[in-house]
């Protein structure tokens, strides 16, 4: 059985494959979910996911993996919102942070929310979900270490404060500040290191537990009782994931890939641009960010000066010569100002790379080799 486990800060890919035989990836944004299921995966369990400044994954993406036979549950984060928004069309929710959204006790996505490092960091977490803080001051309640009165200042003051800033150290500072009883907060402060509950760590390895059980019973594709339409929405996701052109001119780019495949620095060169403009649109997916109409009105001004291309007859021409649609040319020029861009935010330190892929290339002799035979210009 083939697995996908999206998981950042809950769980780390160790942790994962300690309960499971799966891929992990980072936390899932839009359109993940839709380049997960090429791969052809039997399950995809979500745990993190991004929201905010990064696109967050959409509902119609799991209802299309689900539809393309995937079973997909969710967990703890991210997983358990979207697995309580879907599960009456057959996502899996797992955990007790899922039962409270499906259940309507918790209905604010800030509940689950973090703030956390980078891949490089292992995706620390620098403040405390709101779920977790709820369950520690329960169990504090239920241990005797905390009244009531001083859980309810405890926990009014947590929701209060913006979620990148919660943390049990300033929640003790403010409600303390705000007249909660100082020996059942410093009683509440000593039995933290022991005490407290990660609801999202123990909610995703149960969800991962489940899983594996499932899989086990060899349960087969993934049936669903709705019929999955593909919108011009949908069309946008599916052209914003990088999907590659399936359409009549499919056949016509294998031909073209063949011949390019028959020259291997031309093919090596081809490579290296792609993966250029490729890299580009994932940073910028991921920084939410999108090219405006001025940047593509530049990007076409320079595309048809470049080509000669004079008026919409010349324009036309060449579509003709490409196989392109204007709708595929307007992706083009997007590609390319997305490529642009980061090649202002790069500045002089492109070149570095620039040469490093020369030498690779064979490019770097030759070029030199030139510029040794010309002759120095006259004074």
């Amino acid at each position: 059985m083939k697995v996908i486990v999206f998981t950042g800060p809950t769980l780390s890919p160790r942790e994962v494959m300690e309960v499971i035989d799966a891929t992990c990836l980072p936390p899932v944004s839009q359109g993940d979910v839709y380049r997960a299921v090429a791969g052809r995966p039997d399950a995809i369990g979500i745990i993190d996911g991004y929201f905010e400044r990064v696109p967050a994954v959409w509902h119609k993406e799991i209802l299309w993996a689900m539809s393309e036979g995937v079973h997909v549950f969710g967990s703890a984060s991210m997983g358990a919102l979207r697995a309580a928004e879907l599960v009456p069309f057959g996502m899996e929710g797992v955990g007790a942070i899922f039962e409270a959204y499906r259940d309507g006790v918790l209905e604010d996505d800030d509940e689950v929310a973090l703030v956390h490092g980078r891949p490089e960091d292992d995706y620390r977490a620098g403040s405390e979900p709101m779920v977790n803080i709820r369950a520690t001051l329960a169990r504090a309640s239920a241990e005797g270490i905390l009244g009531e009165p001083a859980r309810g200042w405890l926990e009014r003051t947590a929701k209060e404060l913006f979620y990148a800033e919660r943390s049990y150290a300033r929640i003790i500072e403010l409600a303390a500040a705000r007249g909660a009883p100082p020996e059942e907060l410093e009683a509440f402060r000593r039995w933290l290191p022991e005490g407290a509950v990660n609801q999202k760590r123990d909610d995703a390895l149960a969800m991962l537990r489940a899983m594996r059980e499932f899989l086990a019973s060899d349960p087969g594709p993934k049936r669903v009782s709705y019929v999955f339409e593909e919108t011009m929405f949908w069309e946008a996701l599916r052209r914003s994931a990088g999907e590659v052109s399936s359409g009549p001119q499919s056949a016509v780019d294998a031909l073209v890939l063949d011949q390019l495949g028959r020259d291997p620095e031309a093919l090596e060169r081809a490579r290296a641009g792609a993966l250029g403009w490729w890299l580009a649109a994932e940073r910028a997916r991921r920084e939410g960010y999108s090219i405006d109409a001025f940047a593509r009105l530049d990007q076409a001004a320079e595309f048809c000066c470049v080509r000669g291309l004079s008026d919409s007859a010349d324009v036309a021409r060449w579509l003709e010569s490409n196989q392109c649609g204007r709708e595929r040319l307007d992706s083009i020029l997007e590609s390319r100002a997305l490529a642009a861009r980061e090649e202002n935010r790069a500045g002089a330190g492109l070149e570095d790379y620039l040469l490093d892929y020369l030498r690779w290339s064979g490019g770097y002799a030759a070029l030199l080799e030139r510029a040794r035979s010309l002759k120095p210009p006259s004074p």
